[in-house]
């Protein structure tokens, strides 16, 4: 993988780069992918409920599932594809039976090679063993906080958890998330070894507008280009700060910092909190 920079034919494309990646070309599998709906960030009642969202290129979306959801222990990779619903890449497998499946493809994976799940999985990428069996300072991804589901943490392009510790009485195993935070985990959840593929992924410069618009994004305008009337931000003769200690929302409320956690249901859990970027 390597981020290589156009030719600038045209100025859009002067300062844009490009994540060229060895996946195999081919048509997504067709009985593994549905249809996507767009709703260009509208509720049900038709109101903008997320804003700058709206058009871009049409999608199939990639059923993904994890190695221990399918009928066997053993699968065999046939195929590293894109995919445009994420910004990692994904794996097609093909089970011992001959059954397939999409999952989230490590950094290290390879066509042809064999991925095991299970308590004597051995040690390697793209497996999935119980938390409690990996060796701890291993990094590890897409990881469950159920046991009877699949993962849910790590999974974004080119980050890594890892095991720190594993608890007096064997039942949580503390990992330190990509975020710094570090949280209780049962031991009997399951997680993959490695690191998520497309670690190139934040270092893509889209180059111009229109690439964006492809991807689903609409135009942002900034709060002080508008009038006082449409945000708390705007007004003023030319160019003027924001005019106020905190930023604020166009409705008034708290940006760029406001905690907006709510579920304390999962306090106990964490151990430590992320630490705070420093501005």
């Amino acid at each position: 993988m390597a981020i290589i920079k156009r030719r600038p034919m045209t100025p859009g494309q002067r300062g844009m780069t490009v994540n060229k990646q060895q996946l195999t070309k081919k048509a997504p599998e067709k009985s593994l992918t549905t249809k996507l709906k767009k709703h260009a960030g509208r509720d049900r009642f038709g109101r903008i409920s997320i804003r700058h969202r709206g058009g871009g290129a049409k999608r199939k979306y990639r059923l993904i599932s994890t190695l221990e959801q399918g009928p066997s222990t053993k699968a065999k990779i046939i195929a590293l594809e894109y995919d445009p619903n994420r910004s990692a890449n994904i794996a097609l497998i093909e089970y011992e039976n001959g059954v397939k499946a999409y999952i989230l493809a490590a950094n290290e994976m390879k066509t042809g090679q064999e991925l095991m799940h299970g308590e004597k999985a051995k040690i390697e990428s793209g497996n999935r063993m119980p938390i409690a069996k990996i060796p701890r300072g291993y990094p590890i991804y897409e990881i469950a906080i159920d046991p009877n589901k699949s993962g849910v943490m790590v999974r974004s392009a080119g980050t890594s958890a890892t095991i720190m510790a594993v608890e007096d009485d064997g039942r949580y195993v503390q990992v330190k998330l990509p975020s710094g935070e570090i949280r209780r985990v049962l031991a009997s959840c399951y997680a993959s070894i490695g690191t998520v593929s497309n670690p190139d992924h934040g270092a893509v410069k889209i180059g111009k507008a229109g690439r964006k618009r492809h991807m689903g994004k609409r135009p942002q305008v900034r709060g002080k280009a508008m009038n006082p009337n449409d945000h708390p931000h705007g007004g003023g003769e030319g160019s003027q700060p924001i005019g106020m200690k905190h930023p604020k929302t166009p409705w008034g409320k708290p940006a760029l910092g406001k905690k907006t956690r709510r579920n304390k249901r999962t306090d106990v859990f964490i151990v430590r909190r992320r630490a705070k970027k420093r501005k």
